[in-house]
């Protein structure tokens, strides 16, 4: 199976135009059988325009015939002498609009409060920034940090709240495993100091009564 181009709207032409099984409609489409089932049902993609692989270019007319003469053959269609134009390159350099990219420091303060545990690498990914901006935020050099104040970069809709979610779970993660490696951070508790014996009445006559000035000196006259 090869991505193609519009696939509902292409197994919608399928269906009406064609003999072919739901699971060689599915399978050519990149869809699941259930709902190519629905397209056919009128449940599923019910405002969408058919359109024909055949005239588009993207299915011959001979691996049409051969599916419908075989409902146990796959299709596979015709890959554009231009596929490689189509796919996606190296991804672009998050960009921040101007608008925002002054809330950028109180995102990196919030982080820098809230979640030491993130690294600058994360924080400079996730919010397009640069270390130097973090150092000085964090160190108070920036040139605006009578004004930065903490903010949760999804309330400057800096990032989504699951991305962010993530990124605080991974540090997490990884800061765990590092204390795990350097024997545990946390602090052992100190032992208490065995605690004096109490006072039993009984331990004098086990060790003997104490000699008392009368068993010493003899009775007073």
């Amino acid at each position: 199976m090869t991505d193609i181009l519009m696939p509902k709207a292409t197994a919608v032409w399928l269906v009406d135009n064609t003999s072919l099984s739901f699971d060689q409609i599915a399978d050519f489409c990149g869809l699941h059988p259930l709902e190519v089932r629905g397209i056919a049902d009128g449940d599923v993609a019910r405002d969408i325009r058919g359109a024909d692989p055949l005239v588009n270019g993207q299915l011959s007319r001979e691996e049409l015939d051969k599916a419908q003469a075989d409902d146990t053959y796959r299709m596979s269609a015709v890959v554009s002498r231009h596929a490689e134009l189509m796919t996606g390159g190296k991804k672009a350099p998050k960009y921040t609009p101007v608008s925002r990219r002054q809330d950028r420091p109180d995102a990196i303060s919030w982080f820098v409060r809230n979640h030491p545990e993130v690294t600058d690498a994360q924080i400079s990914k996730l919010l397009g920034t640069t270390k130097a901006t973090i150092d000085s935020v964090r160190n108070r050099t920036h040139w605006n940090s009578a004004n930065i104040k903490p903010v949760d970069p999804v309330t400057l809709g800096l990032v989504g709240q699951l991305a962010l979610d993530e990124l605080v779970r991974k540090a997490a993660d990884k800061k765990a495993k590092d204390d795990a490696r350097k024997g545990g951070a946390t602090i052992q508790p100190v032992e208490a100091e065995p605690a004096e014996p109490e006072f039993v009445p009984e331990a004098r006559e086990r060790r003997g009564a104490e000699p008392t000035a009368a068993s010493v000196f003899g009775p007073k006259d």
